[in-house]
């Protein structure tokens, strides 16, 4: 029975293994871009302001419609209806005709062609929206990648904190045993394990938090276990090189954004459509004048189709004179647009500045951050040896081994979060310059 269930265990256990699923970085991202929900209605969305481009182009061409028409009338007349001595007749009629006609406006203050530059701008300012939009759910993704690694790893420091204090344990209970240490250190580590175990539930708890979340984000099931590749390792020498070059000076970094950022680019379009939309608004004051072709032909019988022909060409001069007032709103309106669109523009471009000085600043700090966080390492590491040591000759207390460890652990844990935030901040460095490819993740 015992082999049995051991087997079974054995097999369980297997299969919870093989079913593990690795996730890289670039699987987690190309996912993110397949079945982000935003960026599918975007792209859907995208295509009918598409649409509206060829309709502007359409404007600009003569509208042509054929047509054919059947009509039957019957008169009837009583006798003497038309003077005394008339007669009574019936009369019956039937018409046939068919026809091209063609409306084609020459010119209405220039609007549709107006409208067809504001579409036009109005369809590149989308896409670059929508490149924006990919870059941001490649930059999300990534944060919330290393968000997940970085609890991994405090997750393990935990686990190896745990271990070191288990151990303690139960060195201090034989010295107890022998009588090398007091009773009193005793209970004291023993209640330093119960704290170590309450704070290795909560690092698993806000791992797997986390990656839920995560999981949830991309859209794959919660309850499917996957394994996340930790990227390569932090080369500091080039990041050092690159953080002097590529960050010198503020002022050219926000210039590079304002060149190659989607969504300022973007900004500007919406200010040069509005624009538009203010001379095809004061377009309502010009006259218009349209075109009108038609050929047909209208016949008693169906067989004398075509044996006569009507031929029509006419031009329309249309003078506004009063329309309410509507035309000075709609001008009023389309100027107000402009204005909102130029404030949004500019409050942009302070924000790019900001963000970038932000981020310059704390890309600065991460990067001291690491190779201070590297020494305290060593420095803790070899203190707590140092007090260990001591401990065992009976030249130090408990608690200065108990704080030693702690110092270390808590040097380790910033040394990771330290790590993490610097790829973050790297990431997000290229984001905020629109350098941030997509497309290398696209599959």
């Amino acid at each position: 029975m015992k082999k049995t269930i051991i087997l079974l265990l054995l097999v369980v256990t297997s299969q919870a293994v093989f079913s593990q699923k690795t996730l890289s970085v670039s699987d987690a991202v190309s996912i993110a871009l397949q079945r982000n929900v935003t960026l599918m209605k975007t792209g859907e969305n995208l295509k009918s302001t598409e649409t509206a481009v060829q309709s502007a182009y359409g404007a600009l061409l003569p509208s042509v419609n054929g047509q054919a028409g059947w009509k039957w009338s019957k008169t009837t007349s009583i006798a003497g209806v038309y003077g005394p001595g008339s007669p009574s007749f019936t009369a019956d009629y039937r018409t046939y005709d068919v026809g091209v006609a063609s409306n084609w406006t020459l010119f209405d203050g220039l609007a549709n062609y107006k409208t067809l530059s504001k579409s036009e701008k109005t369809y590149e300012s989308a896409k670059y929206q929508f490149s924006k939009l990919k870059q941001d759910v490649v930059f999300q993704t990534l944060s919330a990648y290393y968000d997940v690694l970085n609890a991994q790893k405090l997750l393990s420091v935990k686990e190896e904190d745990l271990k070191w204090n288990q151990k303690n344990y139960e060195i201090i209970s034989e010295r107890n045993k022998l009588g090398a240490v007091t009773l009193a250190d005793v209970y004291s580590q023993q209640v330093k394990t119960g704290n170590a175990e309450l704070e290795l539930i909560k690092a698993k708890n806000n791992y797997q938090t986390l990656k839920s979340a995560f999981q949830y984000y991309l859209g794959l099931d919660v309850l499917e276990s996957y394994t996340l590749q930790d990227p390569s390792p932090l080369d500091m020498t080039k990041g050092d090189a690159a953080l002097q070059n590529e960050n010198e000076q503020i002022v050219s970094m926000v210039n590079d954004a304002l060149k190659n950022r989607d969504d300022y680019l973007s900004a500007k379009l919406n200010l040069q459509s509005s624009l538009e939309g203010v001379s095809i608004a004061n377009a309502g004051y010009l006259p218009s004048l349209t075109n009108q072709v038609s050929i047909g032909s209208q016949v008693d019988e169906v067989k004398n189709l075509f044996k006569t022909s009507n031929y029509s060409v006419g031009l329309t001069l249309s003078v506004p004179i009063f329309s309410g007032w509507s035309t000075s709103s709609q001008v009023q309106m389309a100027q107000v647009d402009s204005k909102v669109k130029e404030i949004e523009l500019e409050d942009l471009s302070k924000q790019i500045k900001r963000d970038i000085q932000r981020n310059y600043l704390d890309l600065q700090s991460a990067y001291k951050a690491i190779d201070v966080s590297s020494q305290n390492v060593k420095a803790a590491e070899e203190n707590r040896r140092i007090q260990q040591e001591k401990y065992s000759l009976g030249s130090t207390t408990l608690l200065d081994v108990l704080i030693a460890n702690s110092d270390y652990t808590t040097a380790v844990t910033n040394l990771i979060n330290s790590q993490y935030a610097y790829r973050k901040l790297t990431d997000e460095t290229r984001y905020l310059l629109g350098k941030l490819d997509y497309k290398n993740f696209e599959k």
